[in-house]
C-alpha cells in the first residue's frame, strides 16, 4: 500500500526482506562446531595482492578428520569462526592462508603449534541450521574478563569494543570463536556481555578452556547490521522531513508576525 506516510515507512519492510534474502545467500556456517583441530604449523610468507603488490601473510596448517570429509580444494572451513579457503589437503590435515586483514581482525595471528582450534565446514544447501546464520566474517576480538562456575555450567564475561557492542543484545545470537551462543547480559557502559556454557558445549569447543585475559573472535548477528542500515536510512528521511516542517513552520510564523505588525500600523 502507498500513502504520503507510507512512502517513508513502506520501504523498510522491503529492505528488511532483501536483507534476509541476502543473508540466506551468503551465509556460510551455523556456529555448531564439528570438531577441534590442532595447529601443526604457521609459516610467514609474502602473498601477492590483487593490485600486484605484496603483503606479509601466514600459511596455517591444521590437523583434522571430520571436517576433511567431502572437503575439496577451494572449499571453506571456519577456523575459530573465521571463514578460510582450503589451499592444500592431505589425508589428515589441511592448509589455509591468512591475509593481513585476517591477522588484524582475529586471534589467529596469536596461534602457536599445538594450539586447539574450533572447526566447521561450510553449510550445505538444504542442511539443518541448528545454531544461527554465521558468515565467518569476524568483526574483531574480545577479552575474557571472568569465568564463573554455576553448577556444572560456566559463565563467561567478554569485554570488547563499542563498535562491536552496539550490535550485541540480550538474548540475541553471537558467534564466539565460531560457536553459536546466546547472550545473557549486556553492559554497554562497561562494554561487556556474558553467556553460559553447558557441560556438553564446554567439551566440544575451545572457549571454555581458555584462561582469563585470552582473546576470542567475535561476530555479532549480521541481521543487526542490516537493520541498522535500513533504520539509518529511515531516520535520515524522517530527520529531513522534520527539518522541512520546522522551516515551513518558521516561515509561517514570520508571515503571521509581519501581518500582525502591519495591522497594528
Amino acid at each position: 500500500t502507498q500513502s504520503t506516510w507510507g512512502k517513508v515507512i513502506c520501504p523498510l519492510p522491503r529492505v528488511v526482506l532483501v536483507c534476509v534474502v541476502c543473508v540466506l545467500c551468503v551465509v556460510m556456517f551455523t556456529g555448531i562446531i564439528e570438531e577441534i583441530g590442532t595447529v601443526l604449523s604457521l609459516e610467514e610468507k609474502l602473498q601477492k595482492l590483487w593490485n600486484g603488490g605484496e603483503e606479509m601473510g601466514v600459511e596455517l596448517t591444521i590437523s583434522a578428520s571430520m571436517v576433511l570429509e567431502g572437503t575439496i580444494l577451494g572449499a571453506s572451513i571456519a577456523v575459530n569462526g573465521t571463514c578460510l579457503t582450503v589451499t592444500e589437503l592431505s589425508p589428515d590435515s589441511f592448509k589455509v592462508g591468512l591475509a593481513g586483514e585476517t591477522l588484524r581482525r582475529t586471534n589467529l595471528g596469536g596461534l602457536k603449534v599445538g594450539d586447539p582450534v574450533n572447526l566447521e565446514r561450510g553449510l550445505q544447501a538444504g542442511a539443518r541450521t541448528d545454531g544461527h546464520f554465521v558468515q565467518g566474517h569476524v568483526d574483531g576480538t574480545g577479552v575474557i574478563l571472568e569465568k564463573t562456575p554455576d553448577g556444572d555450567s560456566i559463565w563467561l564475561k567478554i569485554q570488547t569494543s563499542s563498535d562491536i557492542m552496539k550490535y550485541i543484545v540480550e538474548k540475541g545470537f553471537i558467534a564466539v570463536d565460531g560457536t553459536s551462543l546466546t547472550v545473557c547480559h549486556v553492559n554497554l557502559e562497561e562494554s561487556w556481555f556474558d553467556f553460559m556454557m553447558i557441560p556438553y558445549t564446554q567439551k566440544k569447543v575451545i572457549t571454555a578452556s581458555k584462561l582469563v585475559g585470552a582473546k576470542v573472535n567475535l561476530e555479532p548477528d549480521v541481521l543487526a547490521k542490516y537493520v541498522e542500515r535500513s533504520v539509518g536510512g529511515l531516520s535520515a528521511r524522517v530527520s529531513k522531513m522534520e527539518t522541512l516542517f520546522a522551516d515551513s513552520l518558521k516561515s509561517i510564523m514570520e508571515r503571521l508576525d509581519k501581518l500582525e505588525s502591519n495591522r497594528n500600523c
